[in-house]
């Protein structure tokens, strides 16, 4: 097995198959968008042909939704998987945030949120895509001022109790929408047929993963995790052992197709990396600091044939990028660099 190369392949890094950004939001399940810039990328440069407009086009269609859903985190979904997701992810988010809230010394009455929450989704409702300026002037208008932390929360539980949604796209700026008037409508399922599409979808896009890898990327139970593993063995998934760790690959994974050469630039909080526990199948132990700090902060990398060994910088006029070490050289650097420019300007 090179679990090297199946990433590459089944993350649409190599050989990509999809045109549509909505199709690889949908393969991938959900993508980190922590990153209100380079998100965009994120999903782009899996396209066979990267375009800023088309993403644009999908986003602003609510084809693509952003919220805080996965570990509580910022991740892009389709609009077809919105519903489902947010039904089986919400109360762990909702727990794990409510334990920061805790650590960082706020306290938010019930009475607080039902308050704010109604006047944000009236907002939104009235405005149709907003700003979280917009909402400050909205609250100031009630009389209510909060500090943005605590705002920030609040928006949080809107988005997990399925409120609010992503707005239109803005260059800098996220915006909200009413979920209900930016996703389309979609039939419930039960909980445990969600974690067997979650898990599908996860083994499809990432394979070969770990146990420990879909239960760090799902913020779901491990023993939960470990169950939808086991229904899915034999029928969609196989074990594969490899330097004495169990991997689970998905039947449906591309195993040819892959060739050697390739350089990628890829954006901070790239699945490439984020989506799994260990990362050090493809990035050196001694080079992790220069691609995440240890409390989560995750920069631009580079990878060279699926080896992460540089760093760039994303908004300059021109390349800008170092390498681990003095002596690396990384072939076709420059014609990343093109494929990064002609993304921007279509």
């Amino acid at each position: 097995m090179n679990p090297i190369a199946i990433r590459l392949l089944n993350q649409q890094l190599a050989s990509p198959v999809f045109s549509d950004p909505a199709d690889v939001v949908s393969h991938m399940g959900a993508i980190q968008a922590q990153e209100y810039r380079l998100m965009r990328w994120a999903v782009a440069m899996r396209t066979q042909k990267p375009s800023s407009q088309a993403f644009t086009k999908a986003y602003n269609e609510g084809r693509i939704i952003r919220l805080h859903l996965l570990r509580g985190t910022w991740q892009l979904v389709a609009d077809e998987d919105y519903a489902w997701m947010l039904q089986l992810c919400a109360p762990k988010s909702i727990s794990v945030i409510k334990g920061w809230m805790h650590s960082n010394g706020i306290d938010i009455p019930p009475k607080e949120f039902v308050t704010i929450s109604d006047i944000l989704c009236r907002t939104a409702e009235e405005n149709g895509s907003v700003t979280k300026e917009d909402f400050v002037e909205a609250l100031s208008h009630k009389g209510i001022t909060m500090d943005d932390h605590r705002l920030s929360y609040h928006i949080r539980m809107a988005e997990l109790n399925g409120l609010l949604c992503s707005g239109d796209l803005l260059p800098t700026k996220a915006t909200y929408s009413l979920a209900s008037q930016k996703v389309s409508p979609h039939p419930n399922t039960t909980n445990e047929d969600a974690l067997l599409m979650l898990t599908r979808k996860y083994f499809q896009s990432h394979s070969p993963a770990t146990l420990k890898d879909f239960a760090w990327w799902s913020g779901m139970n491990t023993g939960d995790c470990r169950k939808s593993i086991e229904a899915l063995i034999s029928n969609e998934l196989q074990s594969e052992s490899w330097q004495d760790e169990k991997f689970y690959v998905h039947d449906s994974c591309r195993t040819r197709g892959f060739r050697k050469g390739q350089t990628l630039l890829m954006p901070s909080y790239d699945e490439y990396l984020i989506a799994y526990k260990s990362r050090d199948i493809v990035l050196p132990a001694e080079h992790s600091h220069r691609a995440h700090s240890n409390n989560g902060i995750f920069h631009p990398v580079i990878a060279h044939d699926g080896i992460i060994c540089g760093n760039w910088k994303p908004f300059g006029k021109k390349l800008e990028a170092t390498t681990f070490t003095p002596d690396m050289q990384i072939e076709n650097m420059n014609e990343a660099w093109r494929r990064y420019e002609q993304y921007q300007s279509t």
